[in-house]
């Protein structure tokens, strides 16, 4: 649903607002996306349930106890990608799939940053006319 008017006038303020009191923090904002954090720490879940797959096989010939701890780890690091691969969402998902077969998934990562940085500064410009 789209904004009307006025709300998008209020968001403009509020946005100017934020670049004037704390610049820092409106940059760290504009370079961050909810898809590039949740791509972020999914990437760590896959590595770290990879890392207790490989752990648990090792452990087996040890100790059965030791095995059952990197199961564990692995269980914990499945329910982790799960809840990241929720936060994601379908349409991120499908715009991730998309995005790795024309290009990179790095290159679409920084393209929705710049995108984001480019309408900000737009909005910011139409505010000083």
């Amino acid at each position: 649903m789209p904004l009307s008017e006025d709300e998008q006038r209020i968001l403009s303020e509020i946005e100017s607002q934020l670049r004037e009191s704390d610049p820092d923090l409106a940059e760290e904002v504009s370079r961050k996306t909810v898809y590039r954090d949740a791509f972020g720490k999914l990437r760590w879940a896959i590595v770290g349930f990879i890392l207790a797959l490989a752990a648990s096989v090792l452990l087996l010939s040890i100790n059965y106890l030791l095995a059952f701890v990197g199961f564990l780890a692995m269980f914990a690091a499945a329910l982790y990608i799960e809840r990241n691969l929720r936060r994601v969402g379908r349409a991120g998902i499908n715009e991730a799939t998309r995005a790795i077969r024309r290009n990179s998934l790095r290159e679409y990562l920084d393209n929705a940053g710049n995108k984001a940085r480019d309408r900000l500064r737009r909005d910011e410009e139409s505010d000083e006319d």
